[in-house]
């Protein structure tokens, strides 16, 4: 029968602070669509193997497979911006790699609508002559609304 090791007795990889979904939002917030991809219209994604000390800052990054036209050094420079939780090490100075996948998608043409308008209306009830009174008290009550942008 094999004994079973206790979690303590091996080396706990890093692991960025908020998990995978604070990760996630950290690079989408971060990233920024190089100039010359955009006029390419480039989209895929960049895996890039980054070197974590310690301490829990990227050392070194290495570029696994890129796009090019600008993807490649965006998003070196993205996940160099990164810091990480190191577990206790027991004095041991080690070095971990990981990889990451940076996904770049072209971006959505805005549309030309401002996002806040405001619409006005208001409702005026019409007094018809004696004559049209008649006909409309079968077809009901009409009411007005004026839009304004």
């Amino acid at each position: 029968m094999k004994k079973e090791r206790k979690p303590e007795s091996f080396l706990q990889k890093p692991s960025y602070p908020g998990g995978p979904k604070a990760l996630r939002k950290f690079l989408s917030e971060q990233i920024r669509y190089p100039e010359a991809a955009k006029a390419e219209k480039i989209e895929g994604t960049v895996r890039v193997r980054m070197d974590i000390d310690f301490h829990g800052h990227v050392i070194g990054t290495k570029v696994l497979t890129g796009l090019g036209y600008g993807c490649d050094e965006e998003a070196q420079r993205i996940v160099k911006l990164l810091k990480f939780q190191i577990p206790k090490l027991r004095k041991i100075r080690a070095t971990f790699h990981k990889t990451i996948n940076i996904h770049f998608h072209y971006p959505k043409a805005k549309s030309t609508i401002p996002p806040s308008q405001q619409v006005n209306y208001s409702i005026t009830p019409k007094t018809p002559a004696k004559d049209q009174q008649e006909e409309e008290k079968d077809q009901g009550d009409t009411y007005n609304y004026t839009i304004s942008f």
